[in-house]
């Protein structure tokens, strides 16, 4: 005789460690099934062994896709073919080569001047992919929303009081971002050198904040308003596009809330320095989306691109004041030219954007 309850399923005992319900019970509803526990332990526990067995289902479902993607890129790969060389025609008597240039064989590329470089010619889908990938520029902000500024306060040339730069219209050097979420991590948005790190409160001058210089210093990124700078972030260090500079936070700020003030600056030149709108830039710049919400992640270009608000205007009265002040340091450099012409050189201090800023950008 067949005991019954070694055919039939039992509803009274715990899935996970085979003890009595009792009264109280820890249901699961995993469809088509509803599952039944003794405890919050052992639901907890069915739960985790449940993600650890998608986990490596997961995982070997990537396996398979990487091989069969390197599988797939190794065949579609162009391969070198010899081809058979046919016989050249004779040349007519009349028609003498032509010259090797500097002792060089026409077939051979003409060397290089000195001091000069570059890719290969004709270039490769290697090289290409070289060049592009060193040349990578990504949003400040993590994805995988796109941040950018949410009103016209916050867009470039906004109005902010202080002495500004003539470029930034009605004071706001560069475009506010983020601020949901207050300690929020900035990167590098290229590689470059940091030139300049302002720890500490600072509040007349934009708290604290990063300068990175970009291209042999011609492009200048700043990253105001931080709550913290990364150790290890000092003047001459060498930083990857997508490192950590530090988090979003609200020093030097005085009424808005917290955000990152991002600014970027063009420097042909070591006397010469203007700010540039960055909206359109990190509209289409691509994102780095964090993995699983932890700390490493990947760079997506398949993000939508963003869409800017646009410069803010001159106001009509100040034109007019600006117009004054741009002659005035006209002529204050004509001056100093004139007068540096005898006094020794004085090396330039690197200063701050936004100098004469009231804190709040």
């Amino acid at each position: 005789m067949v005991d019954a309850d070694d055919t039939l399923d039992r509803r009274d005992l715990c899935e996970s460690c085979g003890a009595s319900l009792g009264a109280r019970r820890y249901l699961q509803d995993d469809a088509p099934a509803l599952r039944s526990f003794c405890s919050e332990g052992c639901l907890r526990g069915a739960l985790a062994a449940e993600r650890r067995r998608r986990w490596r289902s997961r995982r070997r479902g990537m396996k398979v896709a990487i091989v069969g993607m390197a599988v797939a890129g190794a065949c579609l790969a162009p391969h070198e073919v010899k081809h058979s060389q046919r016989p050249t025609p004779a040349v007519r008597a009349t028609e003498a080569p032509a010259p090797a240039a500097s002792g060089v064989g026409a077939s051979s590329p003409a060397p290089l001047p000195p001091g000069w470089f570059g890719p290969e010619w004709p270039p490769t889908d290697t090289s290409v992919l070289a060049a592009l990938g060193r040349d990578a520029w990504i949003h400040p902000l993590a994805g995988p929303i796109r941040r950018m500024p949410r009103a016209d306060s916050r867009v470039f040339g906004a109005i902010r009081p202080g002495d500004r730069a003539i470029e930034c219209r009605n004071g706001h050097c560069g475009v506010d971002l983020g601020g949901e979420i207050w300690g929020e991590h900035v990167r590098a948005v290229h590689d470059g050198v940091v030139e300049f790190v302002q720890r500490g409160a600072n509040p007349l001058h934009g708290g604290s904040f990063v300068r990175i210089s970009h291209r042999g210093g011609t492009v200048i990124t700043m990253y105001f308003h931080l709550a913290a700078i990364r150790r290890g972030i000092e003047r001459g260090v060498f930083v990857k596009s997508g490192d950590l500079i530090g988090l979003v936070g609200d020093t030097g700020v005085e009424k808005s809330a917290p955000h990152l003030h991002f600014a970027i600056t063009i420097r042909p030149s070591p006397d010469r320095e203007r700010y540039i709108d960055p909206e359109p830039l990190i509209a289409l710049w691509p994102l780095r989306v964090p993995v699983d919400d932890g700390a490493a992640g990947l760079v997506t270009t398949l993000a939508e691109p963003g869409l800017p608000l646009g410069s803010a205007l001159l106001i009509p009265g100040r034109k007019r004041k600006l117009a004054l002040r741009k002659a005035a340091a006209a002529a204050g450099a004509t001056a100093g030219a004139s007068a540096g012409a005898s006094a020794p050189e004085e090396a330039p201090a690197p200063p701050p954007a936004d100098a004469d800023s009231t804190g709040d950008e």
